[in-house]
């Protein structure tokens, strides 16, 4: 997958721009608050719609203007497509795919990107939300239909939790129709979660190792708070049984007016030789983790669709030391395209395959 051209008018600060980029790796240099990760945020905009940022829509907007929009042209095996984003102040955003107006769920998977950024250290640190999120997005990205069954499953959970509050203070209410549908809902969704994982988890092991120098290993684990001792992947995937821990919750459940069952309570575990890399990894271990996890994201997406999507770097180059960013300059050279952003051009100046963009102030300058 190559973009191949980008337009933007009036988003953050930018009036109006019109790029052009090659098929390789583009730096976008700078000083900071010139615009390099607002590119990147318009590129992420087009791909799933939203800010990666957690800006709302209008935040993404220039100041003084009230639209404002993302054109993004890209080749996708080998047939060039368009997406449009139009944002407004006083409207709802608007999608079009190749100009046909869309709905924002069917945008998932046309452009495919996987983000890199500092944050993405919180992925192992940060509070599990973090972790269904990334799982879900990568998913998402590759299988439209699960982005669906996981709408569908969210809706159903926020009607259960509504009555279930009103149970709390008013009395017994019939739960049958919601709990069938998040038990078979939540069932697919793990289903998928878990196929997903498996490969993403061999592939981040293999990079990992390598990465390490054969010294250490990394491992991904599947973990529901509500499991039992022994249960296995059919358990796992059996409407039965999710429908079951829901009766057996009941009246936990209407105490704390929530559902404590299913996969939007479920969790990611990162384990390394010495254990969990939450509590025992060091910053350094943690990074290469989350590293690794990253270019297995790639190479998943390229199993599922048949290329490489595009890859972004907001800013991480200056976090990693010299032999990772190598291990990842070498990783994309010649088949990935890919975007970073960062404020020293000189740790690419021996890399013959980087094509330089310098941003001030809202403008890109070709060197």
């Amino acid at each position: 997958m190559i973009i191949t051209r980008l337009r933007l008018q009036g988003f953050r600060n930018y009036e109006h721009a019109d790029i052009t980029f090659p098929p390789a790796i583009v730096v976008l240099y700078g000083n900071n608050g010139e615009g390099k990760t607002n590119l990147l945020e318009s590129l992420y905009t087009g791909c799933m719609g939203r800010s990666y940022r957690g800006a709302a829509d209008t935040d993404m907007l220039r100041q003084c203007d009230e639209k404002g929009s993302v054109i993004i042209n890209f080749f996708r095996n080998n047939v060039e497509q368009q997406v449009k984003i139009i944002l407004s102040r006083s409207e709802k955003k608007s999608t079009y795919i190749n100009e046909t107006k869309v709905k924002i769920r069917e945008l998932f998977g046309t452009l495919q990107e996987v983000l890199f950024s500092p944050d993405d250290i919180q992925l192992i640190k940060g509070n599990p939300s973090l972790r269904r999120r990334f799982m879900d997005m990568e998913i998402s990205q590759v299988s439209p239909s699960y982005y669906k069954t996981l709408l569908q499953y969210n809706r159903v959970v926020t009607q259960r939790n509504l009555l279930l509050k009103k149970m709390k203070y008013e009395g017994s209410l019939s739960l049958e129709e919601w709990d069938r549908q998040i038990a078979f809902f939540a069932a697919e969704i793990v289903k998928k979660r878990l196929e997903s994982l498996q490969k993403i988890n061999f592939m981040a092991h293999v990079i990992y190792k390598r990465l390490t120098g054969g010294k250490d290993s990394l491992s991904l684990a599947y973990v529901q708070p509500y499991e039992k001792k022994g249960e296995d992947f059919d358990d796992k995937i059996n409407p039965d049984r999710y429908y079951q821990l829901l009766q057996n919750n009941l009246k936990n459940d209407i105490y704390r007016a929530s559902t404590s069952i299913g996969p939007h309570r479920d969790d990611l575990f990162f384990n390394s030789s010495i254990g969990s890399l939450k509590r025992f990894g060091s910053q350094g271990q943690q990074r290469t983790a989350v590293l690794a996890l990253k270019m297995a994201e790639l190479e998943f997406v390229k199993s599922e669709q048949g290329e490489y999507p595009v890859l972004l770097l907001d800013d991480v180059m200056s976090e990693l030391d010299e032999e990772r960013r190598n291990a990842l300059l070498d990783f994309v050279h010649a088949r990935i395209q890919t975007f970073i952003t960062t404020t020293d051009a000189y740790l690419f100046q021996n890399e013959k395959e980087c094509s330089l963009f310098k941003v001030m102030d809202g403008t890109l300058t070709y060197e």
